[in-house]
């Protein structure tokens, strides 16, 4: 999934860049952030400053395992045997008690299961709620009326999967249920008590009725080959789910993994800390009613078909929004939390009909590759979005980044959106009082000048159709590099924000239509300049910026039509006089668009013009050249 030879130019580009900064007064990485009067930045628990407006960082989930969840008792010593053979079955030690073709472990210890079952049960009632452990080896069990593996009472029990066992449960389409009230078991290998699964054997599980694996309390899988196919969702913890290693594979009408205890705040989660899993739902691939947490491994999701082109057919808006004809009616989304997603490391690859990566509160991205195709956002977050680090490449998007502030720090990010690329926004549908209502998107709604979007630092390459980048409220940037490829169409803009956009470092060029196009405040410490075309450039015309004695600062191909150029970087200076040619070739290094070194080749030279102030407008204005206070040329 890693893009070597696209990061070898960004590496050279970067390199570049940072040398040209380090002419200017004061590094990049050094840059103080901005913080309104009144208020003060506070440390977060990353070491990161956090801005104003933002959340702080959700405390990390911290699993305990037990010696038990994590050992394999597949010896001989201190065991049971337990042979199906077909329609009946033979014991070999102390515990169980068999009944036709179901089996009843009444005490703690472990018990070595093998054979065929053709319609039976192996049932864990342990009076003591004690820890029992099930070794499976070799055995294929079929109940045609409940859970072929039912943990009725136990304090924990374990499933073992031998080393070089093959394994199989499979239920029926209907139930008689034990417990008539709760409609329970209604899984194929159903726990109410707490539930792990260990060992280097396979296990399928083919659950016919509903629910392939569920604990009703905490589930753990440390190992194992484990694959689900189920009617309705694949593995299901209510109170938590712990994945610490493992090769999972799950085909799921609904969800693929869920945790759904909404009582206890506390409970509810998703911690995935290695393993593989690869799943294939069509609800939500991974669902927690709280947090969800992704330390490593390797995750591949598809969910409710996969990604589809939020435009096709002509419709608005993403297929999660409303207003979209062909809206979906249920969640079908990657990754969900019900409060934070924290994302550390792994590698990620979702492709999504509803968000890729969803979070009612927060999402925290630190590392990871993770590569993500969504039919609506490719990341939402409802409060806050801070991305640290990793790599992430959002291919197919309604919306690349939205939620109401967003604060890039570091990491590499690339996104495709059909609409806009970065939209801070609240969501709320309603101007605030004072603030200039700006319409979003589609019919119906406003959105109010109560979002920040913050840069600090990072790699940002967005090609959007909508805005390139869309701020419903102030927009802060103190270092990082960023590149917009933005609308063709004068009802968008490379840039839109509503208040102030105060940039005092990095490397910023954004191109697009004219007609909406916006520079950054004059409040701004670093300078910038826009050159507006008197038409429409074709796409992959090179744009070309240099001084008056012909020193490069920008080479650029746009790779849709545009009009406008937007370019502040460290280079710039005031009172300095800029030539602007239009084609031409370079030898440089390319990277999104982006030449660092080389020659440059002249094209047509289109204008020359010099520096007067923090913004400087060049060219045609008639398209309504806009930016913060006191911007207007």
């Amino acid at each position: 999934m890693k893009r070597i030879a696209r990061l070898f130019l960004l590496a050279v580009l970067i390199a570049t860049l940072a040398a040209c900064s380090s002419a200017a007064a004061g590094s990049l990485e050094s840059a103080a952030i901005s913080v309104p009067a009144g208020e003060t930045a506070e440390p977060t628990a990353t070491g990161v400053q956090q801005q104003p407006g933002s959340e702080a960082a959700p405390s990390p989930i911290s699993v305990a395992y037990d010696q038990d969840d994590l050992e394999t008792n597949t010896g001989t010593s201190d065991l049971a045997y337990v042979r199906l053979e077909g329609d009946s079955i033979t014991l070999e030690g102390q515990g169980p008690a068999v009944d036709g073709s179901v089996v009843t472990i009444t005490s703690a210890g472990t018990y070595r299961i093998s054979g065929t079952l053709d319609d039976g049960q192996i049932i864990v009632d342990t009076q003591a709620e004690e820890t029992v452990v099930l070794v499976l080896d070799g055995v294929d069990i079929t109940s045609s009326t409940s859970a072929p593996v039912y943990v009725r009472n136990a304090k924990k029990t374990v499933i073992t999967l031998a080393g070089g066992s093959e394994n199989t449960l499979t239920d029926g389409a209907a139930y008689v249920f034990d417990d008539a009230e709760s409609g329970e078991p209604n899984a194929t290998l159903f726990s109410k008590d707490d539930l792990t699964i260990n060992g280097s054997g396979s296990l399928v599980v083919n659950a016919n009725y509903n629910n392939g694996i569920t604990s009703k309390d905490d589930l753990k899988i440390t190992g194992g080959t484990i694959t689900v196919y189920a009617v309705n969702d694949g593995i299901k913890g209510r109170d938590s789910i712990a994945v610490l290693d493992g090769i999972i594979t799950i085909s799921a009408g609904g969800d693929g993994l869920q945790s759904t205890n909404d009582v206890d705040g506390e409970k509810g989660y998703i911690s995935i800390e290695g393993g593989s899993l690869q799943i294939t739902a069509g609800l939500d691939g991974i669902q927690a009613q709280t947090d969800l947490q992704i330390g490593g491994g390797e995750l591949t999701i598809v969910s409710g078909g996969g990604s589809i082109d939020s435009s096709s057919g002509g419709a608005w808006g993403g297929r999660g929004m409303e207003g979209n004809p062909n809206q979906i009616t249920e969640s079908a989304k990657g990754l969900k939390a019900g409060v934070d997603l924290t994302i550390m490391d792994g590698v990620i690859e979702i492709s999504s009909l509803d968000d890729a990566l969803h979070a009612d509160n927060s999402i925290t991205i630190d590392g990871g590759d993770i590569l993500l195709a969504s039919g609506d956002d490719g990341i939402h977050a409802g409060a806050s979005l801070t991305i640290n680090g990793g790599d992430l490449n959002i291919t197919q998007s309604y919306e690349g980044l939205e939620s109401a502030t967003i604060t890039i720090n570091d990491g590499t990010i690339h996104l495709v959106a059909s609409d806009d690329g970065i939209n801070a926004s609240s969501g709320t549908g309603d101007a605030a009082a004072g603030a200039q209502p700006v319409p979003r998107g589609g019919p119906g709604g406003f959105e109010s000048a109560d979002s920040y979007l913050y840069i600090n630092g990072g790699y940002l390459f967005v090609d959007a159709n909508g805005d390139g980048i869309d701020a419903n409220g102030p927009i802060e940037m103190t270092a990082g590099t960023v590149i917009v490829h933005g609308p063709a169409n004068d009802g968008n803009g490379p840039l839109d924000y509503l208040g102030a956009f105060d940039i005092s470092g990095g490397y910023l060029v954004a191109v697009g239509s004219s007609g909406m196009a916006q520079a950054p405040s004059t409040t701004s410490t670093q300078y910038s300049i826009m050159y507006n075309f008197d038409s429409a450039q074709a796409a992959g015309t090179m744009v070309h910026i240099e001084t008056e004695s012909g020193e490069e600062v920008l080479t650029f191909v746009p790779a849709k039509q545009y009009q406008s150029v937007l370019l502040s970087s460290p280079e710039l200076e005031n009172g300095s006089t800029y030539v602007l040619y239009s084609g031409g070739s370079s030898s440089g290094a390319v990277a999104d668009g982006l030449y660092a070194g080389g020659t440059y080749t002249a094209g047509t030279q289109v204008a020359s013009f010099t520096s007067t102030g923090t913004v400087t407008a060049a060219g045609s204005t008639a398209g309504g050249f806009r930016g913060g206070p006191g911007n207007r040329p």
